[in-house]
């Protein structure tokens, strides 16, 4: 290798949930190793998410007494995912590795020093099929003060989440009012707060609270992490990728790799030639990543021989826009409405045609189906009075006065009847009252014959703890009534470039590109176009990048 400005060991493009941990990896065993941002904060899209991740058979299941085996994942996974020749990066191969690479990687971090703990309950998405976890196999950092980043602090991206509180409490806030479980997550908080302001701390959660733990340890073992970075272009010799081109103070700066080079730079989520291309229909501007997921990565490594798949697949998140809401950098969703009891979720004609309250990525892929069909999008969310009382709708808080503009644009609609409802949304008052009635006969049944709402206890998880006899099921019937629109968004793409089960990228005829490794959302999804469980994105991400970092540094 010649002409470089500088030489690193291994050299990571992209700091999303693996690139931290690649980098870890490197300095721990005496490599040298950079990680180079193209925006001005750390984190990607993983900062700015839930920071959960999904880890089968992890030690804190352990403690906890919850029974798990790489075993039991395995049957759930080929159940929910299954192989089949279009979703490449979800071979068995590669899911046995992630499955039995994830402890390891968490008891190598945990051997760092960094701290985490798991949800006590969060079902995987499809727990009635063999090999589930119904607790649940959710992983998450411990709550993080971002002042011990001390100067690095102002470049950790914050999270959607500005509190103080666990992500376990977090989940419990909304029921704040008919909880006491939920009054002492409250009080926990307060008094948090209170002592935070007291000591000079600055604690952050969910995302940021991984990132900045990540982030802290990568500085603590030495590696070498830059923002406003851009890598431009791989530079490969005789067949090998041996270091990138990025930029310091606005020229082109040559860095080499002697072991490899890691892409973890996010999907094509903000890149509508890419999204026309692959994912014709969705829009840029219903997406919750961060500015920097514009895919010109994926499209580096195609230019070098890269195979692609799985690239109209992604992450769903159900997502209702009020006014001004499009440009919010993290989206509102809707699933915590169309999943409570009297609720339910209907297309154009007015006819429901999927299950309210099952996984966000199989909900939006539903929508796109019907909208082939029947025009789906937007779909109406369909609630009575309780719904508007009892839940937070589109940010705001329950039994809240609603903005003038949400009524005026169209976005709220409110009528005494069923029928007058349907009027104001131009549907055939008659099949909203059909579809209403059927769907109440249901509840008065116990049981969703159409699509089985409420089956799953993920369903029930999603809905009202306090609705007895089913969270998720209740009959619309207390008026007014109300219909607010529902669109397919997402949280990021899962296509990207074919990878092995050792994150070696590959090229078409299934060879490897050496010297160049791929995680998160670059690279083809484990899961293939299927969430099977939360956090099934930044789990696979942070695995990923510890086994192709382990991996450079044996081949080497």
């Amino acid at each position: 290798m010649s002409g470089f400005d500088e030489t690193f060991d291994f050299v990571v493009a992209g700091s999303g949930g693996g690139s931290m941990c690649a980098a870890i990896v490197a300095r721990t065993a005496g490599k040298t190793a950079v990680v180079l941002e193209k925006t001005s904060l750390i984190g990607g899209t993983t900062a700015r998410s839930g920071g959960v991740m999904w880890i089968p058979d992890n030690p804190f299941m352990k403690a906890a007494g919850v029974p798990d085996s790489l075993e039991q994942a395995e049957v759930y996974l080929e159940a929910v995912v299954g192989e089949s020749n279009d979703t490449p990066g979800a071979s068995r191969a590669r899911r046995r590795a992630f499955l039995a690479e994830g402890p390891r990687m968490l008891d190598f971090l945990m051997r760092q020093g960094l701290k985490f703990s798991r949800i006590s309950n969060w079902p995987d998405y499809y727990d009635e099929t063999p090999g589930s976890s119904l607790p649940g196999r959710t992983v998450v950092a411990d709550l993080f003060d971002a002042n011990e980043l001390g100067e690095a602090k102002a470049m950790l991206r914050p999270n959607f989440l500005t509190l103080p509180v666990s992500l376990e409490d977090a989940l419990k806030l909304p029921h704040v009012k008919r909880s006491w479980s939920a009054k002492k997550a409250l009080l926990r908080m307060g008094l948090r707060a209170l002592g935070a302001k007291l000591t000079g701390k600055n604690y952050v959660t969910a995302g940021a609270a991984l990132q900045g733990r990540m982030m802290q340890a990568a500085l603590k073992a030495g590696a070498d992490i830059r923002v406003e970075s851009p890598v431009k272009e791989l530079i490969v010799e005789e067949g090998r990728v041996v270091g990138v081109v990025t930029e310091k103070g606005g020229q082109p700066w040559r860095i080499g790799a002697r072991l490899g080079v890691l892409v973890n730079a996010g999907g094509f989520a903000l890149n509508q030639q890419m999204r026309d291309a692959y994912m014709p229909g969705s829009s840029v501007s219903h997406t919750s990543v961060s500015e920097g997921d514009t895919g010109e990565m994926i499209q580096e490594m195609m230019r070098h021989g890269a195979a692609i798949a799985q690239m109209d697949s992604f992450v769903g998140s159900p997502l209702s826009l009020p006014p001004g809401s499009e440009a919010a950098p993290v989206k509102p969703g809707v699933q915590g409405v169309t999943a409570a009891p009297h609720a339910i979720v209907v297309d154009q004609s007015g006819v429901r045609y999927l299950n309210e309250a099952g996984s966000y990525t199989e909900f939006c892929r539903r929508m796109n189906e019907r909208n082939e069909e029947v025009p789906a999008i937007p779909s109406w969310a369909i609630f009575d009075n309780r719904v508007m009382k009892n839940v937070m709708i589109a940010g705001t808080m329950p039994g809240s006065k609603k903005p003038a503009e949400w009524t005026e644009s169209g976005y709220l609609h409110t009528a005494d009847s069923i029928e007058a409802l349907a009027t104001s949304l131009k549907i055939d008052p008659a099949a909203l009252r059909d579809t209403v009635d059927r769907f109440n006969g249901f509840v008065a049944q116990g049981h969703d014959a159409d699509f089985q709402r409420g089956a799953r206890e993920y369903d029930k998880w999603l809905g009202d703890p306090f609705h007895k006899p089913n969270p998720t099921l209740g009959e619309l019937s207390e008026g007014p009534f109300h219909a607010i629109p529902v669109i397919p968004g997402d949280v990021g793409t899962l296509g990207g470039v074919v990878t092995d089960d050792k994150a070696r990228v590959l090229r078409e005829d299934g060879t490897p590109i050496a010297g160049l490794y791929a995680t998160g959302v670059s690279a083809a999804g484990v899961m293939g176009r299927v969430s099977p469980g939360s956090g099934v994105n930044v789990g696979p991400a942070m695995v990923w990048g510890y086994v192709a970092a382990k991996h450079a540094i044996t081949e080497a």
